[in-house]
């Protein structure tokens, strides 16, 4: 028996040897499939976790821009009420109207009245226009004056000016309180469009410089594992809130320092240039509809932003934003970065941060975004207030971002009425707290996009790439350039390709932008 059994493994011995093999390699192809798939889910579950803090990162960060920009506004807009004062106008104003009224009564019964109720006996034209002035605006603008207005809405009581100068005539200063008033509106809707975009583009590269210096913190093992490290590497150490380089990013943030105090004056020169152009033929008693007050609005947006597609695309908004390397080291002294003795030149780290800036300035998704944004502005000042507080007209709904026809705009209202409303709105478009002409800008989806694509852009060159669709924002948000808003659509429109690249077309976030795009004309079709 055991005889036989020896002589049956012997001739099958080959047998056992062949199946022995098969299981032994089967086993090993198994385990081998089966560390492959761990490996997989646990890359899988590793960028999931990324993507998330990434996401977390990004939208912490487009929070931190609303905060900032609310922060500094006031600056910027404190400059533009001092250097367009339409309350000195309204003194000068009140100053005449009380003149008029002591010379057609007496002095007794104007102690006894209020200036803002003149009597019938009076033939001033512009007195109504004057009191819904000051009902509208005046109490606002005291706030904030310097106190060379009149020290209550409708007072009376001028401070004279200490600077004797030449009287002018009453339709002078109506003129010039006319073109003030608009152009100071205008200004800052301008400034505050520029500084939520100059804004967004600073952190949000500063963002992705802390986002990549806490991935190789994280990937880098460390060096001595049996020491204890009590330095704070979480996001409440502000030393560590924008990568390692604090000094270096503190002094790129000083940069806004141009827009805030220069670049928002020169805009008002622009503005105020076409705003007398456009607008210096309305006379202040003349009756308008609100389809002409839209008219003449988009004519003041042609001659800033441009009258055709490619003077939009060539109009340069960098100067605006930041000096010339000339003056780069001005704007750090007055900023308090530096001071005469300690001026250097710029590090290649701050280097190389404001040359990306001014080429993110300077693309056509900057302008493409920037019209949309201003779009949604100029769309919540005219269809919104000036309708419904100087025409009296219902307000539009917010779906549409553009200065267009509304139904039922045939009403008219005096100009006198509706420089009321610009004053007054002017507050609020610089208002550095519940701002809703900065809350309007922030619903353009695409100003999420063109942040999205400028904080995951040139990882490539630090960092492995990510790309927009890891922070939250669909694709789908990246619309096509439009000139809604601006000027006549442009019959020989070029493609997306040419709408939307940069000049420089090495450009990562050219690459993230376009690729966007791309994704969006495959969901069509």
């Amino acid at each position: 028996m055991i005889a036989s059994t020896r002589k049956w493994f012997r001739h099958n011995r080959t047998n056992f040897a062949i199946g022995a093999g098969v299981l032994g390699a089967g086993y090993l192809a198994g385990q081998y499939i089966l560390g492959k798939v761990s490996e997989a889910r646990q890359r899988m579950s590793d960028d999931r976790i990324a993507k998330e803090n990434l996401r977390r990162r990004f939208e912490q960060n487009q929070e931190d821009c609303t905060f900032t920009v609310l922060a500094i506004l006031p600056t910027a807009t404190e400059n533009i009420l001092e250097a367009l004062p339409v309350e000195q106008t309204l003194s000068e104003l009140q100053k005449q109207k009380a003149e008029r009224l002591s010379r057609s009564v007496g002095p007794s019964e104007i102690a006894l009245s209020d200036v803002q109720s003149a009597p019938p006996s009076v033939a001033d034209d512009d007195g109504k226009s004057l009191v819904s002035f000051q009902s509208e605006s005046y109490v606002h603008a005291s706030q904030i004056g310097d106190g060379s207005s009149g020290s209550g809405e409708g007072s009376g009581d001028v401070v004279p000016q200490s600077s004797p100068r030449q009287k002018k005539t009453k339709v002078q200063l109506w003129n010039e309180m006319k073109i003030s008033s608009i152009a100071r509106a205008f200004t800052l809707i301008y400034t505050l469009s520029l500084l939520t975009l100059l804004t967004r583009i600073q952190l949000n590269l500063l963002g992705r410089r802390n986002y990549l210096a806490s991935v190789v913190s994280l990937a880098s093992p460390p060096t001595h594992e049996s020491r204890i490290n009590l330095e704070n590497h979480d996001d409440d150490n502000f030393e560590h809130a924008y990568g390692n380089d604090f000094e270096t990013n503190r002094r790129y943030l000083s940069f806004s320092w141009w827009l805030l105090h220069r670049g928002c004056l020169d805009i008002m020169d622009k503005v105020t240039i076409a705003v007398k152009e456009v607008f210096g033929r309305i006379n202040p008693r003349e009756e308008i509809t609100l389809e002409k007050l839209s008219e003449l609005t988009l004519e003041v947006r042609k001659k800033i932003e441009g009258a055709t597609e490619e003077q939009r695309r060539t109009c340069k908004w960098l100067p605006y934003l930041l000096p010339g390397p000339d003056q780069e080291d001005y704007v750090l002294q007055e900023s308090g970065m530096t001071t005469a003795s300690t001026t250097a030149p710029a590090s290649p780290s701050l280097r190389r941060l404001l040359d990306e800036t001014s080429d993110l300035i300077d693309s056509p998704a900057f302008t493409h975004v920037l019209t949309l944004i201003l779009d949604s502005a100029f769309s919540l000042l005219i269809d919104n207030k000036i309708a419904a507080l100087s025409y009296k007209i219902p307000p539009t709904s917010a779906s549409t971002a553009r200065v267009q026809e509304i139904v039922g705009a045939d009403a008219k209202a005096k100009v006198a009425n509706s420089l009321a409303v610009f004053c007054r709105q002017a507050h609020n478009i610089g208002s550095g707290a519940n701002n809703e002409y900065l809350a309007a800008m922030e619903n353009v989806r695409d100003l999420e996009a063109f942040a999205a694509v400028v904080y995951s852009s040139n990882f490539e060159f630090e960092a492995p790439e990510a790309g927009a669709g890891d922070l939250g924002v669909d694709p789908n948000k990246f619309s096509r350039p439009s000139t809604a808003g601006t000027a006549e659509k442009n019959s020989d429109n070029e493609g997306a390709g040419g709408e939307t690249t940069f000049v420089n077309t090495e450009s990562g976030f050219e690459s993230a932008w376009g690729k966007a795009l791309a994704k969006e004309d495959g969901k069509k079709h």
